[in-house]
């Protein structure tokens, strides 16, 4: 899928950026650049996901069911 490879593409060049800027920043600075090169070089994984999904629920929210006087 086109979108896909363009958005890897976007990712891993992002984490590319962030450890170059780790190569000459401080340590606390290095460790932070480092730590977001990590999570953008997982987003560019193909088949990463910006967000895991929410297990599934086993039972509706209480909301959902009526209760007397509810239409």
């Amino acid at each position: 899928m086109m979108w896909g490879g363009v958005m890897e593409e976007f990712y891993s060049g992002f984490a590319q950026r962030a450890r170059d800027l780790a190569e000459r920043a401080d340590p606390f600075t290095r460790r932070r650049l480092l730590d977001l090169a990590k999570r953008y070089d997982a987003k560019s994984k193909p088949g990463a996901s910006a967000r895991p999904l929410p297990p599934p629920r086993t039972t509706a929210p209480a909301t959902h069911f009526s209760g007397p006087g509810e239409a």
